[in-house]
């Protein structure tokens, strides 16, 4: 049935004013009014955005695609109609159909070196020199690309970095040939350098930011997805360590103790960042609103907070806005959620092309 939203339309405009939109049989924004549609007042933004997030990751690794699609169904309830998926073992394209899916921006599978991350999610290099035709491969048939940057490597009981600069160089340079973007896991501070020197497109976590690094984001660019909710892990990460890797739980413990100073400093030397929950393994998909949360808390402010998983993520992911002739994802909210983000936890509808969730 057709739509009529009214209210302000929070497009990053700044303009304030109610607007009337117009949802057509084709899930398409019109200008154009259409008679008798049934008429949606309140707060009119555009689909939510997880940044980081695993469709096809459960707590035990891979799942089934009835599973991957009860995780996507359950983001888009939440208002997360647009999800960059950062590494899934899984295909999820046979998902796409779903009307009640959120579209999925895709990075393929994990990159990573044998035992340097988790059983059965990544594909493995076993020698550092394979990963530029892996990056090859991988950015023929997805928009990104995801390599492990660091993770725990046993002999030195501590996070290391998994790749040579020069070899990480040829990858990133790869992937951009093909027209693919290419961002990594990163906990630590000794991968960082490497990365962004390499040219690479956005950091995940980024709890081992220093200010030189910080400043080397700034300079070039860099996105920062620090995956907040999931930071909060961190003490058990440490915790499971033991008495095995003291090192690593020690190092664990000292990345989350400074994880917001961290991401406010990052913040605050103008370095793009956008909200991810990492949902999926430890993390259950549906809780954009937390991290949004968080953001704001954190030093990005409500406003801010909210545009780095709405308009502003968007953009970044080549996705419009609520505007005539893009697809109708939306949320609609009863107040204003640049005042209190708790709004988008009770929104008078959200809609996936037109069609309510």
């Amino acid at each position: 049935m057709p739509l009529h939203l009214h209210g302000p339309v929070l497009d990053g405009s700044g303009d304030d004013a109610p607007r009337d939109l117009w949802v057509g049989d084709d899930g398409l924004i019109t200008d154009e009014a259409i008679a008798g549609a049934d008429r949606i007042d309140g707060w009119i933004l555009p689909g939510l955005v997880d940044a980081h997030c695993h469709v096809g990751i459960g707590p035990d690794g891979p799942v089934e695609l009835e599973e991957a699609r009860t995780q996507g169904h359950t983001d888009a309830a939440s208002g997360a109609l647009l999800l960059r998926d950062c590494g899934s073992p899984i295909d999820t394209r046979p998902l796409d159909d779903d009307p009640r899916m959120p579209e999925i921006v895709r990075a393929g599978r994990h990159l990573a070196r044998p035992k340097r991350y988790i059983r059965g999610l990544p594909i493995d290099a076993d020698d550092p020199a394979d990963l530029p035709r892996l990056v090859a491969e991988q950015a023929d048939r997805n928009p990104w690309v995801k390599l492990v940057g660091d993770w725990i490597e046993r002999e030195a009981g501590d996070l290391t970095p998994l790749w040579p600069d020069d070899v990480l160089a040829e990858a990133i340079a790869a992937a951009h040939d093909r027209g693919a973007r290419v961002t990594a896991h990163v906990f630590g501070e000794h991968a960082l350098p490497g990365l962004i020197g390499a040219g690479i497109d956005c950091i995940e976590h980024g709890t081992g930011l220093t200010d030189e690094t910080i400043a080397m984001m700034a300079q070039r660019g860099t996105a920062l997805v620090p995956t907040l909710i999931n930071v909060e892990n961190f003490p058990s990460f440490a915790d499971a360590a033991g008495e095995k890797f003291p090192a690593y739980g020690a190092h664990m413990r000292e990345l989350y103790a400074r994880s917001r100073e961290t991401v406010a400093a990052a913040i605050d030397a103008g370095i793009p960042v956008y909200a991810g929950t990492d949902a999926g393994g430890g993390i259950r998909h549906g809780r954009i609103v937390d991290e949004i949360a968080a953001l704001a808390e954190v030093g990005l402010g409500t406003e801010r907070a909210l545009a780095a998983a709405s308009g502003a993520a968007r953009a970044w992911l080549g996705r419009p806005g609520p505007e005539a002739g893009a697809p109708a994802d939306v949320v609609v909210t009863p107040d204003d959620p640049r005042s209190d983000t708790s709004a988008l936890r009770r929104p008078v509808a959200v809609l996936r092309r037109g069609r309510a969730l």
